[in-house]
């Protein structure tokens, strides 16, 4: 290895953190870029779609990459180039011209997705416990302080080209000095770690993809969480504009909180319970949410949901990288990739059976999708329910 593992733990939670807080960034400033080129809705919703599609493309295209030189370099390359795309879009004139550094930006994102977290796995195996859902909160926290920050820069009338241009320098800057401390995989320790599993079979071809629609199922769910929950309670419950955002809020923080926390959970009960036990924790809680008459109520479905859903996709992400050394960024991509598909379609679905139901029935997908991911959660490690859970679990998939 090139570097420590605790320094190496310590980069890939920078990492995590720069890309929550360099897209958060982006998030908060939209409604100044949209003014500035002068779009509608409609059209600045398309280049969404154009960011979200080649975030896609970027996840297919550089998994493979991953695998042949290694998530050490990658990381920070495409954290750098995620960066360095920030420095533009902020003062770009035109709609065309921001589709076009959109479709740089997403690639780059979408790379530095599966990149990160498979540097995140390759971390992972140095340590005696599981230390995904921690690097994932980090993403949350990066987020957070782009909430923060941007909420002073946008009061303090700070211009939108500025402002970008500085998130992306720092988020580059940064991305090129925790590149210093990433490491690659230790083939030796592999082959060691591999030879001591009895002779364990080659995981099945469609378990990637049953981890995938898991990932697509619990990652629609969050989607839901994130762009509806606000409209839910000031539109069903009729919440006052000062109180519907709470419902997000709970949502977030218990998530947020429930990350910090899933990885000493999973080192005792293993991942295939976390994911289970969680996705049922989620559908109680948002079941709650669609049943409630009061708002006290619904608030505490939603920070039942935020838990429940906290460490699935961690769990599911390192399944993913573990299922084969060799071929693990590519494995992660397809994973990570159909997450992302659930992450964008969900709100797009919900909308639109709003046309024919109230928005909390139409929350009934989500239900169901968790109820789903319960009934399949064992495809992470089918021996695990039969095996001491104080070891780790995720290791054999």
């Amino acid at each position: 290895m090139t570097s420590p593992p605790r320094a190496a733990r310590a980069a890939t939670f920078l990492i995590f953190g720069l890309n929550g807080f360099g897209l958060g960034m982006w998030l908060v400033h939209l409604p100044n870029v949209e003014r500035d080129i002068g779009v509608p809705h409609s059209v600045l919703g398309l280049l969404l779609l154009v960011l979200g599609g080649s975030a896609l493309i970027g996840m297919q295209v550089l998994g493979p990459l991953v695998d042949r030189v290694g998530p050490r370099r990658l990381t920070p390359a495409a954290a750098a180039a995620f960066g360095l795309s920030l420095t533009v879009v902020g003062w770009l004139p035109s709609w065309w011209s921001l589709g076009l550094m959109l479709i740089v930006m997403g690639f780059a994102n979408g790379g530095l997705d599966v990149a990160m977290n498979a540097h995140a796995v390759v971390v992972e195996r140095g340590y005696p416990r599981p230390i995904m859902a921690a690097f994932h909160a980090m993403w949350s926290i990066g987020g957070a302080f782009a909430a923060g920050i941007g909420s002073v820069v946008l009061n303090a009338a700070v211009p939108t080209g500025i402002t970008l241009t500085a998130v992306g320098l720092f988020v580059a800057a940064l991305s090129l000095v925790a590149g210093r401390f990433t490491i690659d995989a230790d083939h030796h320790q592999q082959q060691h770690e591999e030879s001591f599993v009895t002779e364990a079979k080659p995981a099945p071809k469609g378990l990637v993809w049953i981890l995938g629609f898991l990932a697509l199922a619990l990652m629609l769910s969050e989607g839901v969480a994130n762009d509806w929950a606000t409209l839910e309670l000031k539109g069903i419950l009729n919440a006052s504009a000062g109180v519907a955002p709470l419902g997000y809020g709970a949502f977030a923080v218990a998530m947020t909180v429930g990350r910090f926390a899933t990885d000493r959970v999973a080192a005792k009960i293993g991942a295939t319970r976390i994911v289970r036990y969680g996705a049922a924790i989620a559908a109680i809680g948002l079941t709650i949410v669609t049943v409630s008459p009061w708002i006290w109520l619904a608030l505490v479905g939603y920070a039942l949901f935020g838990i429940g859903l906290a460490g699935g996709v961690p769990q599911l992400f390192t399944a993913a990288g573990n299922l084969d050394h060799r071929s693990a960024g590519a494995l992660m991509a397809r994973v990570v990739g159909l997450g992302y598909v659930g992450l964008l379609a969900g709100p797009a679905v919900i909308g639109g059976l709003t046309r024919f139901m109230p928005l909390n029935v139409a929350f009934a997908v989500p239900i169901v999708l968790c109820v789903l991911t319960v009934v399949f959660a064992s495809a992470l490690n089918p021996r695990e329910d039969s095996e001491l859970v104080g070891q780790r679990p995720m290791r054999n998939v």
